[in-house]
């Protein structure tokens, strides 16, 4: 990619002062409105990653950032050594939202799925009886639930594991998408099976859909013994794909419930876990928490956010223009694109490499053309654009898509 000198200033700072645990495109961003960004040379660009479905609502929406502002003039933190005017609401917007009986706030996706499989096995000792220390939750092949070491202990990616143990136990892996391997790990172990944790689409690995039913037979079969049907949402819910939890497109109501990214709106990171109060209640004060989490900052601009989600109709429209994005695609003759797969705009397009091209390369492309996306997995982009974007916006960032990879045949 052609790389101007200012943008090289801020890359070259980052290299020079930065850990280099990441790999971004060469694209130095200092703007965001709804849909797009602005590089710090004024060109401007369709965000197609949407910070890994933070920003459902758009960059900087004006609703969220004045909650942001308001409170901020107020008090922005309290800790939970006191009581503050902002969580309780906050708490019961949550209940009235979402319909559990208990938020436990957080800021990260990773500090959300933590506290879940906390609670997890919390309740399998004290409420289903299992022996001390032999809990087992069962995880997918293919999963991404963070970076933290507990986390990468469930992976199968050896990018996020290696010469990181050791690693904590206590973890069964099974095939994602398989739902006769759920139930032989049951069958077998069901009395030390405190839950299993399931993303409803997996995001990382290459927005993997799963077989229509596949979430309810899990949920079906975790019932059936006495097991937590746990839903990372984190990346998913909040609109995401076409609905307010993806877990709804099959009527399941997980036992706890993960959320993170879009429920701030990209403004904080905000995050939290939801159940019932005989999962939730299993933890005591002193027993967990966060000196961060349910600070009032967050309070307010969570309900901002998720507000806007209501008031703007995003999973409504997330659900509309994912079919529309989607036929585009299929229908568009391309050597490149192997499978489009997604729900919502929560999409990818399969990557087969064609003239000495691959993923990186069609995403360097299409930035040089205005349209940000960041490859997965190689041979994976990951097409996920803002709920915000209008019909009219998509048409022209599918035409970027189409003419860019036309000019790389």
């Amino acid at each position: 990619m052609k790389v101007s000198k200012n943008a090289q200033h801020y890359i070259d700072l980052e290299a020079r002062y930065g850990a280099h645990n990441y790999h971004p495109l060469q694209v130095v961003l200092s703007k965001g409105r709804g849909a797009k960004v602005w590089d710090v040379d004024g060109k401007e660009y369709f965000d197609f990653l949407s910070s890994y479905s933070a920003v459902n609502q758009g960059h900087c929406h004006p609703k969220i950032v004045q909650a942001l502002k308001d409170q901020a003039d107020r008090i922005c933190l309290t800790s939970r050594a006191f009581y503050n005017d902002a969580l309780g609401e906050w708490e019961e917007f949550m209940h009235c939202y979402f319909g559990y009986d208990k938020l436990l706030p957080m800021n990260t996706g990773a500090e959300a799925v933590e506290t879940g499989l906390k609670l997890a096995r919390r309740w399998g000792y004290r409420v289903k009886g299992i022996p001390e220390n032999e809990s087992i939750i069962v995880v997918c092949e293919g999963n991404f639930h963070g970076r933290t070491i507990s986390i990468v202990s469930m992976s199968s990616d050896p990018d996020s594991y290696t010469d990181y143990g050791p690693f904590t136990p206590g973890f069964v892996k099974i095939p994602y998408n398989d739902v006769s391997a759920l139930e032989k790990v049951l069958e077998e172990k069901g009395d030390r099976v405190a839950g299993f944790i399931a993303e409803p689409i997996q995001g990382e690995a290459g927005v993997k859909v799963p077989d229509e039913g596949y979430l309810k037979r899990c949920y079906d079969l975790c019932h059936k013994h006495h097991a937590l049907f746990i839903a990372d949402e984190v990346q998913t819910g909040i609109a995401r794909t076409g609905r307010r939890l993806a877990c709804d497109h099959e009527n399941v109501r997980p036992d706890i419930v993960i959320l993170g990214k879009a429920i701030s709106g990209g403004v904080l990171p905000v995050s939290c876990v939801l159940a019932d109060d005989e999962i939730m209640l299993t933890i005591a004060p002193g027993e967990h928490g966060s000196t961060y989490g349910g600070f009032p900052l967050a309070a307010k601009v969570s309900m901002a956010a998720l507000q806007v989600v209501e008031d703007e109709h995003l999973a409504e429209h997330a659900e509309k223009l994912g079919v529309i994005f989607r036929k585009e695609l299929e229908e568009f003759q391309t050597p490149f694109i192997e499978l489009v797969r997604g729900k919502g705009l929560l999409n990818a397009i399969v990557i087969k490499p064609h003239n000495g091209k691959e993923a990186w390369d069609v995403c360097e492309a299409m930035a040089e053309n205005g349209l940000l996306a960041k490859p997965t997995h190689r041979h994976i982009i990951r097409l996920a654009p803002p709920l915000v974007i209008t019909e009219t916006e998509l048409y022209e960032a599918l035409d970027i898509i189409k003419s860019t990879l036309l000019s790389l045949e």
